[in-house]
């Protein structure tokens, strides 16, 4: 009993510096170059840049790190992330996860069906509900680095859900995305999308 909770403490420990290894004052200094496309506190006012205000640590560290590597290919970005080590990367990841993202509005023609996907799939084509990925209130969860969507852009994200559909855009893990993006009609994207910007 003592050698389990020893361990289980040595791992918490290891967690915690980890964590505690992030400053997200220096992610705030690091992210300057950022606000150009995505607003000071990753509240872009261009729909063609994601909101980044609020989006799960683990996520958004993986995503710098897949466009560092050129895993992820965002020509807007290229070059602007090569000198950043993984740990300042980190920072900035911690900086706009500790930021609170501002909401839009859905579509009031679009909510009912956006809804219904967004909460329960389509069981007909074998669409899983995107809320047991991503919560019920779409913040995500940071463990599985499954990213929070509440608030995001309805052009933003149709445009990735597109993306995934084509294999354009093919860093999730497992093929997760592709393969339920590819069973999504032009008109369930447009719905979800649009629902997905007024969440909170």
């Amino acid at each position: 009993m003592i050698r389990l909770c020893l361990v289980l403490f040595i791992s918490l420990s290891s967690i915690s510096a980890a964590w505690a290894q992030d400053d997200s004052t220096r992610g705030e200094t690091l992210s300057a170059v950022c606000a150009a496309c995505h607003g000071k506190q990753g509240n872009s006012a261009i729909s063609l840049f994601p909101k980044l205000a609020g989006q799960q640590h683990d996520y958004l560290l993986k995503q710098l790190t897949d466009i560092q590597s050129g895993k992820r290919s965002i020509p807007e970005m290229a070059t602007l992330l090569d000198h950043h080590s993984k740990q300042e990367l980190s920072d900035i990841a911690a900086y706009f996860a500790l930021q609170k993202v501002t909401i839009g509005k859905a579509a009031v023609d679009k909510v009912e069906q956006g809804e219904a996907l967004f909460r329960f799939g389509n069981p007909d084509s074998g669409i899983p509900a995107c809320a047991s990925c991503h919560g019920p209130a779409g913040q995500g969860l940071n463990s599985a680095k499954f990213p929070a969507l509440s608030g995001q852009f309805e052009a933003y994200t149709k445009k990735q859900l597109h993306h995934f559909k084509s294999g354009k855009r093919a860093n999730d893990t497992g093929q997760m995305m592709q393969t339920i993006a590819k069973k999504l009609t032009d008109q369930e994207i447009d719905a979800v999308a649009s629902y997905i910007q007024g969440l909170h």
